[in-house]
């Protein structure tokens, strides 16, 4: 598997580059957001309800929560990062992945047929970050660019980040529709009948 040092924004030719289990390292800036209402509130945006808070456009929006500390002069720090499980926003992704503009969305766990379907169809690229790896997440933190939505707690405002080789980060699914996920669930369904059958004779023997 390849090895790759990318900075955002970013074409679809150059994300479609990109396979399957691949690592890569990001530079530039993200969006970051681990809400249920918030993938709705964007969804709203996408119908004319509301105004989105950035231009996503070639851009990055991961599932992560973070923790945003204020001081009394106003500046900001996240505390941690860490991502959370993306197959809650389902439901929301094959809306919000055209509808933004995205090249890359991630968290953990991956995400399902339908967006997988989307991703091909719009040039996304699914990155699976390490679960519980907060500390290593939070190290590529350069600075809060912005904070959209900042009237919502702070694991569902949508905060604009610099980072600087985020990662290393696993292309989970591809802009072809590869999945990591679904070669390791077809691997594991192949094996287990004689799985099975091995645990029959070992109980037999």
């Amino acid at each position: 598997m390849a090895e790759h040092e990318l900075t955002l924004p970013m074409s679809r030719e150059a994300v479609e580059l990109l396979n399957a289990g691949d690592s890569v390292y990001l530079s530039g800036e993200i969006f970051a957001t681990a809400g249920m209402p918030t993938h709705d509130r964007l969804l709203k945006c996408l119908d004319g309800k509301e105004e989105l808070p950035f231009d996503f456009t070639g851009g990055a929006l991961f599932h992560l929560g973070s923790l945003i500390e204020e001081s009394p002069d106003g500046q900001m720090r996240i505390r941690y990062m860490n991502p959370t499980t993306s197959t809650r926003f389902n439901g929301f992704m094959p809306r919000i992945i055209p509808g933004l503009g995205l090249r890359f969305t991630g968290g953990k766990g991956g995400l399902d047929a339908a967006c997988a379907k989307t991703m091909r169809a719009c040039g996304c690229v699914y990155l699976s970050f390490l679960g519980g790896g907060a500390p290593i997440i939070t190290s590529a933190i350069r600075k809060i660019v912005a904070v959209g939505w900042p009237e919502m707690i702070s694991h569902y405002r949508v905060v604009k980040l610099e980072v600087e080789r985020l990662g290393p980060l696993v292309v989970g699914i591809d802009a072809k529709g590869q999945s990591i996920y679904d070669s390791t669930r077809d691997a594991a369904n192949a094996r287990r009948a004689s799985i099975i059958e091995q645990m029959r004779i070992e109980r037999e023997a």
